[in-house]
Formats: structure tokens, C-alpha cells, sequence
């Protein structure tokens, strides 16, 4: 990688919103280092080496430890940007989920993102420089009724990300949090929610827009964004709902159609 350019980390890049958010960092002259856990992140590194810039990509699990510290190896130069954006959801009641994939999800959305979050903050702090982009999502603002594990990493992501800020003020380095609505992405079939209602809405976001609004927000300093106008409307009654509302709610979103 070219050394005079500037280095940016982002997971979960092989389509949706990380494909696009390392998009956007290519396209503004950012090296990359791209990973995901499906070999379609060796597609996506081609589709932004043509973009004219050196890209790494890895495929690789951040559920898992030694995936994880393999990562962290292939840092080997000072982190710019560090847009840690890798996800797994889970759709169905909680009792009938198998209880290796609940895990999967926490530690991919958990343990992961925190493990990667903490190494390379650290060394940020040290240079006195960077800027780092959670993805959250609204869906850590309500109860999660048939994506009981998801909503709430989710919840812990959106928290995790605030705090993190604070406690990095004045030293150079800037966090913010992405909070995405339902985006049009691989997601829903991944999670088992195609038979949703909330997998067959057909106004799900653009993973592009999504990705902009994220990107422009990290590189403003800001501290969190709502993506969509209407999204930031939901995320307010959200805030004032009684818990258990917003759980029959989510029930309607996201119960699976027979059950």
C-alpha cells in the first residue's frame, strides 16, 4: 500500500452499506483494507482496485478470536479511518433459535466489533488522530420482539459508540454512530426474514444513501446520524414509547407470516 495515502479499515464490505462506505473512502483517495466473511469480498476488493487505489481484502469471521487477531495483524500502518460496519442479524422467535447462531450474532456485533474497536482506538489515541464509524441501527431504540439477540447488540452498539466518543474528547480521534432504518441488503435473507413483513417492505433504504449520510457524518465529526428523514421521526417517538408497545410493534415487523 502506498504509504502517502491515507489507510482505512472497514468490515463488512463485500455489498451493502460496507461496500459502499469503502466505496466512498476509495473514491476520496483512501488504501483499503477490506474484509468480510464470504468470498464475495474478493469480487468487491476488484471492484474498488479500479478506482485506482491498493486494497486488501480478507475474508474472514469476526465471531471468531483467530480471525479476529488475523485482522488486527494486517494493520500494519496507522489507521485513518476505521469504519467497522460488520453485522449479522437473526430473525425468529428466541426459544426456536438455534443457540450456536445466537452466538454468532453477539459475537460477531459484540465481541468483534469491541475486540477490533479497542486495538485500533488505542493506537489513535496514541497518534492523536482518526476517525472511526459504528454501524448501529434504530433497531437498538425499541425491544426486538422475533430479533430478541439482534435488536439488543444492536442496543449495545448504539451505546457502546456514545460512550466511546465521550471518553475520546479532545484527543484527536472522533466517533460516530450510524443508525440505519430496514436498508435494502442481503440482510433479510441472511437473518431468515424474508417471510416479514419487514423483509417484504419494499422502501428499505438505499445502501447507498445509507453509506453517504454515514460517511459525511464521520467526516464532520458528528457524533450519531438517523439516516432518512422519516427514520429520524421514529427514532424520536421511539424515546418516548412505553418499552412493551414498542415490542408488539417489532412483533407485527417481524413475526414470521404462519406463525
Amino acid at each position: 500500500m502506498t504509504q502517502s495515502r491515507g489507510f482505512a479499515v472497514v468490515t463488512g464490505a463485500s455489498s451493502g452499506i460496507g461496500y459502499e462506505l469503502a466505496r466512498l473512502c476509495a473514491e476520496d483517495g483512501y488504501d483499503l483494507l477490506v474484509a468480510a466473511d464470504e468470498p464475495e469480498i474478493h469480487v468487491a476488493a476488484e471492484e474498488l482496485r479500479a478506482l485506482g487505489h491498493a486494497v486488501t481484502a480478507l475474508e474472514l469471521d469476526l465471531a471468531r478470536e483467530d480471525d479476529i487477531a488475523r485482522l488486527i495483524e494486517h494493520v500494519d500502518r496507522p489507521v485513518d479511518l476505521l469504519l467497522a460496519n460488520a453485522g449479522r442479524g437473526l430473525g425468529r422467535a428466541f426459544v426456536d433459535q438455534d443457540i450456536y447462531e445466537i452466538r454468532r450474532v453477539i459475537d460477531t456485533n459484540v465481541t468483534g466489533t469491541v475486540v477490533l474497536v479497542h486495538e485500533i482506538a488505542r493506537r489513535m489515541r496514541e497518534r492523536g488522530s482518526g476517525r472511526i464509524l459504528l454501524t448501529g441501527s434504530i433497531a437498538g431504540f425499541m425491544p426486538g420482539s422475533y430479533q430478541a439477540v439482534y435488536n439488543a447488540t444492536k442496543a449495545f452498539v448504539d451505546s457502546f459508540s456514545w460512550a466511546l466518543r465521550d471518553e475520546l474528547l479532545e484527543t484527536g480521534v472522533s466517533v460516530t454512530c450510524l443508525m440505519p432504518a430496514p436498508t435494502d441488503t442481503k440482510f433479510f435473507e441472511r437473518a431468515d426474514l424474508l417471510d416479514t413483513d419487514v423483509g417484504e417492505d419494499d422502501s428499505k433504504e438505499d445502501p447507498a444513501d445509507v453509506a453517504r449520510t454515514g460517511y459525511k457524518a464521520m467526516m464532520s465529526g458528528e457524533a450519531g446520524v438517523v439516516s432518512g428523514m422519516s427514520n429520524k421521526l421514529q427514532a424520536a417517538i421511539a424515546h418516548v414509547t412505553p418499552s412493551s408497545m414498542l415490542a408488539r410493534r417489532h412483533r407485527k415487523m417481524a413475526k414470521p407470516h404462519g406463525e
